[in-house]
């Protein structure tokens, strides 16, 4: 038995001397930092806004731009996680986040701002590469816990941006206080990015790296798949036609039709792209009419997990968005009450995010999913319920209640994207990561056509569409088989 794996199996968080639960802590903080940085403009609203002289469109335009980019980063971020491990993958991705969020803090024009914060998109698609390094560290009995400690704890990073970033601003003074802050952020990020190099090891001692056998795009194991996956690749690229649109005319009027006409032009050769280089990597594949049994997968089992992150990280994504406005006209409560309120929708994924993929560990990660979407489904039917005559402390119950469950989904996705393939699982991580965002660009477009509890049951819908696609999941069992450079065949328990 390895030294991380003691107690039957249960993990010591306090063990410090066991490699895998150093790698474990080192790993969610350098999530936790990339999401402090992705969401560190968030509080400042006030003083960016006085500062640019920014109108409410512009503002929004901000917002927009923050995740735009997000789409395609984990795509990429996943790529080369998978090609080049993730310590070299992570520790640079820091550097050079918290040297983007220093160009942030000392922007002097809109245009800067805009910029300097659509590239801090790629600070978002860290989350993919410790997918990847949590998943060679831990055994699959142990693999949904450890990564849904690595997600909700390092998911947190967004509210502590908002708690602590203000306070720094606060001690710097003055109305550069937020410049500091945003720099002070920068360059511990920076700092540990060089940190996470030293002290980081892609794999336990003696274990392979496996690297897939080309870069570029997802290997397939069947003609049938490769189908599949050029289709799965549409959303994404729809997303980001969505985003263009919101900054259009149409939306918050910061693009004229003509440069958003062109950005539409521009998603359709990429697409055209990354399908040649999908069938680049699968050629060979083609040709054969498949790949020897022994290291097939079945994609299926991507584009479900892909549909589910959509509906549980979506939705989390939209609801944390609009849920703050909602409890104050529903309720007429206070901005800073109604904020506080809805808070407990978001903080309870330290919890509830492990939890998930603990009892996909302990249960079955396919009856998990299937009875975490069905009380999604319930959840937000039951928030669509919610009006002025309800008593506000029901509201609240009903509303955390709900986030329990999206929570606990975002858990149970990740405690089977590890097992899949693992010479590819920074890739398939990248692609689920991406429908995440995905969804959560349909829900609030959504959302900006429909009333609030239309919205919601909108919501509930899309999670009985996911019960309905889960049933097709199959459970995880015996080995994957991966070939090492040698030419021998290494088995790696998923089971």
């Amino acid at each position: 038995m390895s030294s991380f794996a003691r107690n039957n199996g249960q993990l010591n968080l306090l063990d410090f001397k066991a490699p895998a639960i150093r790698t474990l802590h080192t790993t969610w903080f350098a999530f936790f930092m990339t999401f402090v940085l992705w969401f560190a403009h968030a509080p400042f609203k006030g003083a960016l806004v006085k500062t640019f002289s920014m109108t409410d469109a512009q503002w929004k335009a901000l917002l927009i731009l923050n995740v735009a980019l997000t789409i395609p980063a984990r795509i990429v971020i996943g790529i080369l996680v998978d090609k080049f491990g993730p310590r070299i993958t992570f520790s640079l991705l820091l550097m050079i986040s918290g040297v983007l969020c220093t160009f942030f803090a000392l922007s002097r024009s809109f245009e800067m701002l805009a910029l300097t914060r659509f590239l801090m998109g790629f600070a978002g698609a860290g989350f993919v590469i410790g997918i990847r390094l949590v998943g060679e560290w831990f055994p699959a009995r142990q693999v949904g816990l450890a990564e849904g400690i690595y997600g909700g704890w390092g998911n947190f990073g967004s509210a502590a941006a908002a708690i602590v970033l203000p306070t720094v601003a606060l001690i710097y003074g003055g109305e550069e206080g937020w410049r500091y802050a945003f720099m002070s952020a920068g360059a511990f990020a920076f700092l540990y990015g060089i940190f996470f190099y030293r002290v980081i090891r892609n794999t336990p001692k003696g274990a392979t790296y496996f690297k897939p056998k080309k870069s570029g795009g997802l290997e397939v194991s069947t003609p049938r798949d490769f189908v599949f996956l050029l289709v799965m690749n549409l959303p994404m690229f729809g997303a980001l036609a969505a985003l263009a649109w919101k900054l259009s005319p149409a939306g918050v009027k910061l693009l004229p039709y003509a440069a958003v006409n062109a950005i539409y032009g521009v998603l359709f050769v990429l697409f055209l792209v990354q399908a040649w280089q999908i069938y680049r990597v699968n050629a060979e594949m083609l040709k054969a009419g498949g790949v020897p049994e022994f290291q097939r997968y079945p994609f299926k089992q991507v584009a479900i997990l892909n549909i589910n992150y959509l509906i549980t990280f979506g939705s989390e994504l939209a609801v944390v968005s609009m849920l703050p406005g909602f409890f104050a006209d529903t309720f007429g409560l206070s901005p800073i009450k109604a904020g506080l309120i809805s808070a407990g929708f978001a903080t309870i994924t330290v919890a509830a995010r492990p939890g998930g993929g603990w009892i996909s560990d302990k249960f079955g990660r396919r009856k998990t999913m299937l009875v975490v979407l069905a009380g999604l489904a319930i959840g937000y039917l039951l928030i669509s319920r919610i009006d002025s005559t309800w008593p506000l402390a029901l509201a609240v119950a009903a509303t955390i209640g709900c986030g329990l469950f999206v929570h606990m989904g975002t858990g149970a996705v990740f405690a089977m994207v590890p097992l899949i393939q693992r010479r590819m699982t920074g890739q398939i991580a990248g692609m689920t990561g991406a429908y995440g965002n995905v969804g959560g660009v349909i829900f609030l477009t959504i959302y900006s056509f429909v009333s609030t509890p239309t919205f919601f049951m909108v919501i509930a819908a899309s999670s009985v569409l996911g019960l309905v696609a889960s049933c097709f999941l199959s459970e995880p069992k015996g080995h994957i088989s991966e070939v090492a450079e040698d030419g021998s065949v290494q088995l790696i328990e998923v089971a």
